[in-house]
């Protein structure tokens, strides 16, 4: 995957460096996602190869897509819209679909959100908690399926509300009946579920731009009322997120972002997959999905973007985050801090490919923990 988008971004700069060069050697579908510069408010498309291998799955090949428009081309308030895809298959017969959806009615009057996916595909669990150890992780196989929706109207200037619902599926398996999986009585429903949610929404969005922003801010808070279903008709609960984003422009090339984010589970259950995990692409970047995960979880980060041009930018973050139990305490919070670049191949709408390192703290006896990401858009 490193050597992959190494091989991505030397094209991007020679491209961009060499333009008659790449007008001879480059296809012309390829430069137009990647290369051609377009200021109307046309759709665009472009697509991002996937290759990784890790002992658990074998050779993991795929790709992303991105399919990105205006529902209102007359207007320049209007947001936009677009539609992901992705879609990776392993040579163990693993596989990971996902298709999504977010659309901005013409002035942002509605704003609609759906996704649906299918994830066949091993994790590494290593407990509950926000201090587990490396030596206790064990690979779990998981099968899921999920439905997400959600859609807000404007009722006032900057203000939305709105539902959030869907529905998982969840089934897991591990065959070592000594491990922490199976073993620990911390561990609840470790065979999977399934349920429904439904709650409201609330959102302030006051951002010059979704896509690329510059100044301005957003709160993003939801609450989902969890009901089991089928076989896990008797649990209910409560999943509750809140998000604070913003962004101020510190000169024409630098922009700082802010991003705090509270997920907490509610009720009296606590089934391990739904239980908020440290570690994303997005926030808490270094650490690995899932390796702490607890009812509470709470994270704040600052990213400094400073844009060398149209087309490259680089970026510098640091955060700390930690999740616990019941009570949040300041010397549990683990560290992070990194930079990546950037490459817009849609200048226009501010869309870009990324590529982060992050890294994170380093538990006693074990190596600092670090990630690399590569994704489509911002991080927040």
């Amino acid at each position: 995957m490193k050597k992959l988008i190494t091989l991505i971004v030397v094209i991007c700069f020679a491209a961009h460096s060499r333009p008659a060069i790449a007008q001879k050697i480059i296809p012309r579908f390829i430069r137009k996602m990647y290369f051609e510069k377009d200021t109307t408010k046309r759709s665009s498309f472009v697509v991002l190869p996937v290759l990784s291998s890790a002992p658990e799955t074998g050779v993991e090949a795929g790709g992303a897509a991105l399919y990105s428009y205006y529902s209102d081309t007359i207007r320049h308030e209007t947001r936009v819209s677009n539609i992901y895809a992705y879609a990776t298959i392993t040579t163990k017969g693993q596989n990971r679909l996902n298709l999504s959806t977010v659309y901005w009615a013409p002035q942002n009057k509605y704003h609609y959100t759906a996704s649906i996916g299918r994830i066949d595909f091993p994790f590494s669990f290593y407990g509950i908690g926000n201090n587990t150890a490396e030596a206790d992780g064990v690979n779990v196989d998981q099968k899921r399926y999920r439905l997400m929706l959600e859609a807000q109207k404007l009722v006032a200037k900057n203000i939305y509300v709105g539902l959030v619902g869907g529905g998982y599926k969840y089934d897991f398996s591990n065959n070592d009946q000594a491990s922490i999986f199976n073993m620990s009585a911390h561990v609840e429903d470790r065979t999977g579920g399934s349920y429904l949610y439904l709650g409201p929404s609330f959102i302030f969005d006051t951002r010059n731009n979704n896509t690329y922003t510059t100044k301005g801010m957003m709160i993003n808070t939801y609450y989902q009322l969890l009901q089991g279903v089928l076989g896990n008709n008797s649990y209910r609960g409560g999943f509750f997120n809140f998000e604070y984003t913003s962004f101020h422009l510190l000169s024409k090339r630098f922009v700082l972002g802010l991003d705090v984010q509270e997920q907490s589970l509610t009720g009296g259950r606590s089934p391990f997959y739904l239980l908020p995990q440290m570690g994303s692409d997005e926030m808490m970047r270094g650490y690995y999905g899932g390796r702490y995960r607890d009812r509470n979880y709470i994270a704040g980060q600052a990213e400094l973007r400073y844009r060398l041009n149209e087309r490259f930018g680089v970026v510098g973050f640091m955060g700390t985050g930690e999740v616990f139990h019941s009570t949040f305490t300041f010397p549990a919070l683990k560290p992070n801090y990194g930079g990546g670049l950037r490459y817009f191949f849609d200048v226009e709408k501010g869309l870009s490919i990324r590529a982060d390192y992050g890294i994170g703290q380093k538990p006693f006896g074990e190596q600092r923990e670090s990630g690399f990401y590569i994704g489509l858009g911002e991080a927040f």
